[in-house]
């Protein structure tokens, strides 16, 4: 079994902002495979599915971002899963917007949802994706709560089916095929 997680703020005054990058790419991903992410338990929305011939957990934390961790921990003692079969997707600001990096484990590197997942989990040990948010010339706080401009917009439409690519690759093929293929 493989949880795979998008971290964003909810509820629709936070849904087009750019702090929801995670959400977005796990709702395209979710689409793409037919799987709906409507069911509600462990403080998030859940879709299950198989893909490749693994089950899989889609999951949207209904924390806000900075305590993903809550919803996480929960999520992972729920379906006994290791970190190591847990995939997080997230937004970051020390990439240019679009670009994708996968990791297989490491620091949060002051992302606070990541900081709060590795804080419920103890351990920095699971594969994740950062997706590339552009970084802000202003207040970070602000930057991250707003919205993409119509040019950006066309940019997270191309880089949500690169990361659909990028899950379903680990899933089927492994993190290492999978950074080989989009790093």
């Amino acid at each position: 079994m493989k949880l795979i997680v998008g971290l964003g703020n909810p509820g629709r005054y936070y849904a087009n902002d750019r702090h929801n990058v995670g959400f977005r790419c796990l709702g395209h991903f979710a689409r793409k495979n037919g799987i709906s992410i409507m069911e509600r338990k462990s403080r998030a929305k859940l879709g299950t599915g198989d893909i490749a011939e693994t089950e899989v957990v889609l999951a949207k934390p209904q924390t806000f971002m900075n305590l993903s961790g809550q919803a996480v921990g929960l999520l992972v003692r729920r379906f006994s899963v290791s970190p190591g079969d847990l995939l997080v997707i997230y937004d970051d600001m020390d990439l240019p917007l679009g670009k994708v990096r996968i990791r297989q484990r490491g620091s949060s590197a002051g992302h606070k949802g990541v900081e709060s997942i590795i804080a419920s989990l103890g351990s920095d040990e699971f594969p994740r994706i950062r997706v590339g948010i552009g970084h802000p010339e202003g207040d970070v706080i602000s930057y991250v709560l707003k919205g993409f401009t119509s040019e950006e917009r066309e940019v997270v439409k191309q880089v949500m089916t690169t990361v659909s690519d990028a899950i379903y690759c680990i899933i089927s093929e492994g993190i290492d095929a999978a950074m080989n293929r989009y790093n």
